[in-house]
């Protein structure tokens, strides 16, 4: 069993199975370890908290991942029996996460007029767009959303709470932050537009508590939930903080890549924990550093890297592309209704946001996607270390 990169353990384990090896898997599971883990595609509108008091795990069908609650010897069953030819692949610590906290205000920002939409908004180039999200299901996986913030009223919305003992309320506010600049509308009743697919279809996923934590099974199930609802794109702005040549999990790795092979786009942050006025810039943390996962960096409206923005500084995580993350206005649970925050976490739904934009216009997903997105970015004068591709840009506003 190899330790886990990046992030605390919990004494819970995800198994990974091979390819096409759910029923397989269960099998051996159960001869090697005595572990008999209940099959999501048997259980429709199950959720996982529902299902971990009550069996020895779950398995995820869509991505063949197995949550699992185990004493020693059942992992030390399991790590043996990846050593075989079987469809037991490969066993990980589950990890905490959290959340990525919200980076300090800039000092100063460039004079940009956000009387009618914000400045991140007008950097991806919404204005020069028609395209609108209409028919793309986009799924954000963070703390939970306001589901009566007024700006959503006449919405499609669907939720699911990963958490147990919590339902999908918001009560942290960075959820409804991204959801608001990913879906969000265009001409709110107060303040400037700050939505760019603002008619595309909301799935909102709780996977992080009311306090900004939880697991990579939380994460995992929610994946899968969105997989399973035809979601084009999943947005997560949260992670773990990895060190330099920490390698990537595997377990994520693969999971990233069968949902590309089902369509589904996975976002996510590429972390906060640069500290670049200081000479230190942080690795991209988990799960962003995984492959099939797209990093998100984030940039300043004078189109300079954000200070806390992580970048590639070896082999094992690389920024892909950037989006607007510094002093973003969006959405905030009520009665706030609105909040400006900073982070590669505002940059994130920037680049979902664009993504079903280019899904609307062009059709497509996963590594199309994906290609699309990197192939239509505005070209930085910043190192690509630090920026990946570039920045995105609405269908429309390429170049």
């Amino acid at each position: 069993m190899t330790e886990a990169a990046g992030g605390t353990t919990n004494g819970r384990y995800l198994v990974l199975l091979e390819d096409h090896s759910g029923d397989a898997g269960i099998r051996t599971m159960a001869d090697v370890a005595g572990l008999r883990p209940a099959n999501t595609a048997d259980l429709a509108g199950t959720t996982l908290s529902d299902l971990t008091a009550e069996v020895d795990g779950v398995l995820l069908y869509d991505l063949g991942v197995v949550l699992i609650t185990a004493a020693p010897d059942q992992v030390e069953a399991l790590d043996r029996a990846t050593r075989e030819r079987g469809p037991i692949a490969r066993v990980e610590p589950e990890r905490t996460v959290h959340a990525i906290s919200p980076a300090a205000p800039a000092a100063e920002q460039a004079g940009m007029d956000e009387s009618t939409l914000t400045w991140g908004l007008q950097a991806v180039g919404v204005t020069e767009s028609d395209a609108t999200g209409a028919g793309i299901r986009v799924a954000v996986l963070d703390t939970g959303f306001d589901v009566d913030h007024p700006d959503f009223a006449r919405r499609t919305v669907v939720t699911r709470s990963f958490i147990p003992g919590e339902d999908i309320a918001d009560g942290h506010g960075h959820g409804t932050h991204c959801i608001g600049t990913a879906c969000g509308p265009r001409e709110p009743a107060e303040g400037p537009g700050y939505g760019i697919a603002h008619e595309s279809e909301i799935y909102a996923g709780k996977v992080l508590s009311n306090a900004g934590s939880g697991t990579d099974g939380g994460i995992l199930a929610g994946i899968s939930w969105a997989i399973a609802h035809g979601c084009t794109v999943v947005s997560m702005s949260l992670g773990a903080p990895t060190r330099p040549g920490d390698p990537h999990s595997p377990i994520f790795e693969r999971a990233a890549r069968r949902a590309l092979q089902r369509g589904t786009l996975i976002v996510a942050a590429a972390g906060n924990d640069s500290r670049r006025a200081q000479d230190h810039i942080a690795p991209v943390g988990h799960p962003a550093n995984c492959p099939s996962v797209l990093a998100v960096g984030a940039v300043d409206a004078r189109d300079g890297i954000a200070d806390f923005s992580c970048g590639t500084v070896d082999l094992a995580g690389a920024v892909d592309l950037i989006g607007p993350g510094v002093d973003v206005y969006s959405s905030w649970p009520m009665p706030d209704r609105q909040h400006t925050i900073s982070g590669t976490s505002m940059a994130t739904p920037h680049v979902s946001g664009v993504a079903a934009l280019i899904a609307q216009r062009y059709g497509g997903g996963g590594l199309e996607l994906w290609a699309r997105l990197s192939q239509t970015a505005h070209r930085s004068a910043l190192p690509s270390t630090d920026v990946g591709a570039g920045l995105v840009r609405a269908p429309g506003a390429e170049g």
